[in-house]
């Protein structure tokens, strides 16, 4: 049976209005967990609930001994107040779905939908896996789901996953035949000095002038230590500390984020930061507290599973809605899993001008042409009766 598009298509922009409305935040995916569930379920798929985590797996088994094909959706959202007005703008304040997480899911479960009714599930020589994963924006659901099995019984051969891109138009497919991410480590830093006077400073140890030397010494990491070859970034997003303007605060906390795309560049970015903190204390006879909140290694496809997904892909959208693309600096947790087994991330356009869906990612005002889903289920499923039939 062939995919009904008007019908699939009126189907997945409902889901994924839904999701969209009653966004959750890392960890917190309680209920758009349970929708996940109620649809499989009303698909006839078997679900796999996760022990003490938001999230789930499901299993299409096929005939045979074949492989198993595991197909990864993120389903979280961001703590970000939506500023669209559309019928399907957040019902939950201060929380969106700004990163497209609600796309990947519905993509991903009308995968699901089309399997099981189109009659293809019996053809399949193989298994399909669904990971529907929690926190991916915190860095930690991939490496939680990891730790509980999810890649085995049975064992998964290889991992898909997509990701929408407002930086592609509506119908192009880009995809990185090797490296996709850089690494990303989130870090926060506690400075204690001694609080005074604002004009006895002499009495006190001024964390904030500590913190500024720590702002601009990090800054020359990159210019001093790091090869002009070598992408790195390290980035200072929050400095807070004290509440009056004649008062020297006793402690200072800033956060930041590094970012690599060679985990020994990595490591020696990690290595300079401890090295600054060690003489900033000398210097300034403070005492710092570093804690590394969050890491997530660089995100590297295997080049064989990423041009399986580039010809599925081309065979749907045609060879020239295809990209190679270079990588990013952002980071995805997706890369725990790439470790594990051989593993591609594709990205698909979603943006159209004249549409208005020309926002980039984590913006408040983020919303994508809904043809993305229609096109992500096209790729998803054309790659999966390639590898499975």
């Amino acid at each position: 049976m062939h995919l009904n598009e008007d019908t699939m298509r009126e189907w997945l922009a409902a889901i994924r209005r839904d999701f969209h409305m009653y966004p959750e935040i890392s960890n917190q995916e309680i209920k758009t967990t349970e929708k996940i569930k109620e649809i499989l379920r009303n698909l006839d798929v078997t679900v796999q609930e996760l022990h003490g985590l938001t999230g789930l797996t499901a299993l299409i088994p096929g005939e045979g001994n074949g492989k198993t094909i595991a197909l990864r959706a993120d389903i979280d959202a961001l703590p970000i107040q939506e500023l669209n007005d559309v019928p399907y703008k957040s019902r939950h304040d201060g929380t969106m779905h700004a990163c497209g997480h609600d796309v990947h899911t519905t993509i991903m479960l009308g995968v699901a939908k089309h399997i099981q009714e189109s009659g293809l599930s019996k053809k399949l020589k193989g298994n399909v896996k669904f990971l529907f994963q929690p926190g991916e924006e915190r860095g930690t659901g991939a490496k939680e789901m990891i730790a509980q099995g999810v890649l085995k019984n049975p064992n998964v051969d290889r991992i898909f996953a997509c990701h929408v891109s407002p930086d592609l138009p509506i119908g192009v497919v880009g995809v990185n035949r090797t490296q996709s991410h850089a690494s990303g480590d989130r870090f926060s830093l506690d400075i204690k000095g001694k609080g005074a006077h604002g004009g006895r400073p002499e009495e006190g140890i001024d964390p904030i002038v500590a913190g500024s030397y720590f702002v601009t010494a990090v800054q020359s990491i990159i210019s001093r230590n790091i090869r002009p070859t070598d992408t790195a970034v390290i980035t200072l997003g929050t400095f807070t500390a004290g509440k009056a303007a004649n008062v020297i605060p006793d402690q200072a906390h800033l956060e930041g984020t590094i970012r690599a795309f060679r985990n020994d560049v990595r490591e020696q970015l990690i290595q300079r930061v401890h090295d600054i903190i060690q003489g900033i204390e000398l210097t300034f006879h403070v005492t710092c507290r570093l804690q590394f909140l969050e890491s997530v290694p660089a995100c590297i496809n295997d080049e064989h599973t990423s041009s399986f997904l580039y010809e599925a892909a081309a065979h749907v959208c045609g060879s020239n809605n295809m990209r190679y693309l270079p990588p990013v600096t952002g980071s995805e947790d997706f890369a725990f899993f790439a470790i594990e087994r051989p593993s591609a991330m594709i990205r698909l356009g979603c943006a159209n001008k004249e549409k208005g869906f020309v926002h980039m990612l984590h913006s408040p005002h983020f919303d994508v042409d809904e043809e993305v889903l229609l096109i992500g289920v096209r790729v998803f499923t054309e790659a999966i009766q390639r590898a499975l039939t």
